[in-house]
């Protein structure tokens, strides 16, 4: 990596272009694409006709219930694709080839993850769409939904750095697809996503109810119901803010150490 860092205007062209080439990559991957939109179609249908009957949400339509869990979980399960794609940058020995150039190590990394925040935009709109083909209605007003949806996407943006972070730490696609699952698997059924954590036994309760899913996924559904989310939003934002904090610098400096 050149000793000389670019200023700020070529740091943020740097991120565009490499933005640019992680969506191109995407799109010139029509499995990879497909699987990214036919995916995502299929949970909502899935989950409404399958736990529909089943769940009770006194007062609240399933579908209503269920869509802001479904989008967190489907953000927090595609940040992991950062993990993997950068270790596989890593495998490649792209990285190095990036470090060679008098390029910014925070752009390298923030095209990375301004692709995936494009690809998660995408996502949660499509969802958004099939739900309501489905009967899923907005009770909250237009301000109150494009705030749900903001914050769904800022907790995908924080996310992919966590998960930027543990693809420069281990060694392969394949591992940091296991460190990553190891890691989100817990949070994303261990909370109010699908289910309200009433019915869970009280050991588990207390920790589906403050872990950071269940906050964003109970922050977006107050908004999106029409429901006073402010038990919910400042935790939500404290930990989408928190993981930002504590991965971009981190990340930073292990790719400074990457090799």
């Amino acid at each position: 990596m050149s000793a000389l860092a670019p200023p700020l205007p070529g740091a943020v062209s740097d991120t565009f272009v490499l933005t640019g080439r992680s969506l191109r990559h995407w799109i010139r991957q029509p499995q990879l694409m497909l699987l990214s939109t036919v995916q995502p179609v299929m949970l909502v249908l899935l989950f409404t006709q399958v736990f529909g009957g089943a769940v009770d949400t006194p007062g609240i339509r399933y579908v209503d219930y269920l869509l802001p869990g479904v989008l967190v979980q489907t953000v927090a399960w595609d940040s992991t694709q950062t993990a993997v794609g950068i270790a596989a940058d890593l495998g490649t020995r792209t990285v190095e080839r990036f470090r060679s150039l008098p390029m910014s190590p925070v752009a390298a990394l923030a095209g990375r993850t301004l692709a995936d925040l494009c690809r998660t935009v995408f996502v949660c709109a499509l969802m958004t769409g099939t739900a309501a083909l489905i009967g899923f209605r907005v009770h909250g007003g237009a301000p109150a939904a494009v705030a749900a949806f903001a914050l769904v996407c800022a907790f995908g943006f924080a996310m992919s750095w966590l998960f930027a972070l543990i693809g420069l730490m281990v060694r392969g696609a394949e591992a940091a697809l296991a460190a990553s699952f190891v890691w989100v698997f817990p949070l994303m059924f261990a909370s109010n996503a699908l289910v309200p954590t009433g019915s869970m036994p009280a050991w588990l309760r207390g920790f589906a109810e403050h872990q950071p899913i269940s906050q964003v996924v109970g922050a977006a559904r107050a908004l999106l119901l029409g429901e006073p989310a402010g038990r919910w939003l400042l935790p939500a934002l404290a930990w989408t803010a928190g993981a930002l904090l504590l991965a971009v610098p981190l990340a930073v400096r292990r790719y400074y150490r990457a090799t």
